[in-house]
């Protein structure tokens, strides 16, 4: 990392072990998965207290047409994405993982230091901070995507400080506006129809560039940036750094700094004292 760190990672996520909530194992969520599990490994072998405990909620089942374009195979057909990721990490990994086989919705409550949305419509963007309002989460942590771009965004929950780093509905409000949820949810009728809306290499860009963030949160204690942008079709990747003007530029104004308080001036005329 490039600079002193702008934002620091709390001390108690440095004293034990980051309780993180991964929402959607799909394209996104099966890819970052298994590089979570990565830095989980790489946390306990640098001497950090307990490294990972996860959470993954996905109530979806794995189709003949996720084999290749997901992190499935042939033998995972039919079964939970959920159940199935966390038990085979577990098994490779040596983890103590937990699978909820469920989406996210008004009657789950999210408590975590981290949760991190791998899903692509409001509606779930919007029960994901819904949920995490009702429980208790210190960070969120947003990976979606188009056809052949995408974004990754790291805010916090949290009253308006000048020193909070905004979340993707700070940010972009309207992508938590499930009224205007128009995605396409249904499912492709084949492999070749999935890739026509989406390219093959986007869930693993986007997977990439939150694993390289959350590793120089926890390697650095601390960001210079919260946010990066991937266009595959120009290929360009763009970080947005910790900066309040960077924010206002997509309409996000961040609370001013309350200044230390300053001792009281005299009054003109009484800064003398007068002859009796």
């Amino acid at each position: 990392m490039t600079g002193n760190p702008l934002h620091l990672l709390p001390p108690q996520m440095l004293s034990r072990s980051w309780k993180v909530v991964v929402v959607g194992a799909g394209g996104t969520g099966s890819a970052l998965l298994p590089s979570l599990a990565r830095l989980h490994h790489a946390m306990v072998e640098l001497g950090h207290p307990g490294g990972i405990e996860c959470t993954v909620y996905d109530d979806d089942t794995v189709s003949e047409f996720n084999v290749g374009r997901q992190g499935f195979y042939p033998n995972d057909v039919g079964q939970y994405k959920a159940t199935l990721l966390v038990n085979r990490l577990n098994l490779l990994m040596g983890t103590n993982w937990v699978a909820e086989p469920r989406r996210v919705d008004s009657r789950v409550n999210l408590h975590a230091d981290m949760v991190i949305g791998c899903v692509d419509s409001r509606r779930a963007r919007h029960a994901i901070v819904q949920a995490a309002k009702r429980g208790k989460c210190l960070y969120y942590l947003d990976c979606g995507n188009e056809t052949d771009r995408g974004q990754v965004i790291l805010g916090e929950f949290g009253k308006p400080r000048h020193d909070r780093l905004p979340h993707v509905g700070d940010l972009f409000p309207d992508m938590l506006n499930a009224k205007n949820d128009k995605g396409d949810d249904s499912p492709s009728c084949s492999m070749a129809d999935a890739l026509r809306k989406q390219s093959l290499v986007i869930n693993q860009a986007i997977s990439v560039q939150a694993f390289n963030l959350l590793w120089s949160l926890f390697r650095n204690g601390g960001l210079t940036f919260s946010a990066v942008f991937v266009n595959l079709a120009t290929g360009r990747t763009n970080p947005v750094p910790i900066d309040p003007d960077a924010w206002s530029r997509f309409g996000y104004e961040a609370p001013p700094a309350k200044r230390p308080p300053c001792s009281r001036k005299p009054a003109r005329g009484t800064g003398r004292i007068r002859d009796q």
